[in-house]
């Protein structure tokens, strides 16, 4: 009963954490209560009944508690100390592992299992361990893969081969025979047991081939995909075990994670179906020849003179800032401009940066007033209306060719539409493509300037010139 309780009041703090996390003001107080009620769903597991008849065994290795404590506290110095020391531009990377870990964990739940009782599983049983294993292994080597791109350890790049589609089905269709030949009652020892090693390679292998295709720019899809796919898994691990806490939480990072994947292929033109199945995000070769116009650099003392006269002034963050730790010098410089008399707005497109939410939580961390993050909806309507659109290291976001070359690959993907504004400041660190390696004919429009170099510097020095008027 007190158990029962203990579980309960840990999936009331997921639940109470999850919706404080949606607010920057409350972000901190969400992460409190999730690892909160984290620990006493951890704690309460050691106070189950066969765990505590089991705590008369003098031989604590033998039992096994005492691998567990060490585990225990070994990951908590590792996430500490982590914690500490990875910086904004590296979250995205350490969110992917973060994932991949969580469904390699569900994929060795499941196999335990099945190591302890081979034989004895039910038929439901069964199929869950065989499914846990399927979505927990993929989810942990598609995450180690999308690492791999977001740190550019690997291309980041769509690797897209002939008859990718048709091998993806093959190891669908074999992991689903392997799960089958598992729960099938009657079947020998020594069949199951090389149809469970049989599906882990498979799901293995899946997990690579499922991520391969996807390029660098649609990474925050594919995290929030992944992240709910580990959540699933979870969800199969607690029924597996008979865990309440896992199914709960589970079901609460699955649903999120599909919601969130959802929201943003709506806000990417594609369907669900297209990123599953179509190759999303491999670069195609536009057709379309440039115009050989070449984009026009300026110098920050003249681009001050221009800031200093606008009254409407609208930021477009991207990954640039986040690579640069801008987003102090882009608050200091906002409260300038708002003093000097201009209203600023920031221009959030859903799939900016490396991960879902990657701009919010970054100027967030600047304390950037929360009323002042509007949405590509909210800014779009009055983009005409703005004197200066300041673009730090977003490339795909605001690239007009979303709008009018359809072949281009992201041709029909809603953008914000910075090329409206009256004058656009780009803050490049040079004259290289985005991480997806498209190019921007925004660069190159009429109204577009081009700061080179590194953002903070140029934003500090903007600021600093303020600061001396």
């Amino acid at each position: 009963m007190i158990i029962n309780l203990a579980y309960i009041i840990a999936c009331v703090f997921f639940i109470l954490g999850i919706k404080k996390l949606s607010k920057p003001a409350t972000a901190g107080q969400g992460n409190f209560l999730s690892a909160l009620g984290m620990l006493i769903a951890v704690v309460a597991v050691f106070f189950e009944n066969y765990v505590v008849q089991s705590w008369n065994s003098s031989d604590w290795l033998q039992n096994g508690y005492a691998w567990c404590f060490a585990a225990i506290a070994i990951g908590s110095v590792i996430g500490a100390i982590w914690s500490k020391k990875v910086k904004m531009t590296g979250m995205p990377e350490l969110v992917a592992l973060y994932n991949g870990f969580g469904g390699l964990a569900s994929a060795l739940v499941a196999f335990s299992q099945f190591y302890n009782n081979p034989l004895g599983n039910s038929v439901i049983a069964s199929t869950a361990i065989g499914i846990t294993i399927l979505i927990g292994a993929l989810a942990f080597t598609g995450s180690m893969l999308a690492w791999g791109k977001l740190s550019e350890k690997i291309t980041g790049r769509a690797i897209v081969f002939k008859g990718q589609n048709f091998i993806n089905m093959l190891l669908l269709l074999a992991a689903i025979c392997a799960i089958v030949i598992y729960a099938v009652p009657g079947i020998d020892f020594q069949l199951k047991f090389y149809s469970i090693l049989a599906l882990s390679g498979i799901s293995l292998i899946f997990g690579i081939m499922f991520v391969l295709p996807i390029g660098g720019g649609d990474m925050p899809v594919v995290i929030s995909l992944l992240n709910s796919l580990t959540g699933l898994a979870v969800a199969a691990a607690g029924f597996i075990i008979s865990n309440t806490v896992l199914i709960v939480s589970g079901c609460l990072v699955g649903a999120s994670g599909t919601i969130l994947t959802l929201i943003m292929c709506k806000a990417m033109n594609r369907s669900i179906g297209n990123l599953l199945f179509s190759g999303f995000g491999s670069v195609k070769v536009s057709a379309k020849k440039g115009s050989g116009a070449e984009p026009k650099a300026i110098s920050t003392e003249d681009a001050f003179m221009i800031l200093e006269s606008a009254r409407s002034v609208v930021i477009v963050p991207g990954y640039g800032m986040a690579v640069a730790q801008a987003q102090h010098a882009v608050k200091e410089l906002s409260e300038h401009l708002e003093s000097n008399g201009a209203e600023v707005n920031y221009a959030i497109h859903p799939v900016a940066g490396r991960m879902p939410g990657h701009m919010n939580v970054l100027l967030a961390e600047a304390d950037v007033p929360y009323e002042q993050l509007k949405t590509m909806d909210e800014m779009n309507p009055i983009m005409a209306t703005q004197d200066v659109a300041i673009v730090i290291g977003a490339n795909d976001v605001v690239n007009p060719a979303a709008e009018n070359d359809n072949s281009s690959p992201i041709y029909g993907m809603p953008i914000i539409k910075a090329y409206e504004c009256k004058t656009v400041f780009v803050l490049k660190r040079g004259k290289g493509h985005g991480f997806s390696g498209i190019e921007n004919d925004l660069f190159t429009m009429p109204n577009t300037l081009m700061i080179y170099g590194d953002a903070k510097a140029t934003i500090s020095t903007l600021a600093g010139e303020f600061k001396a008027e």
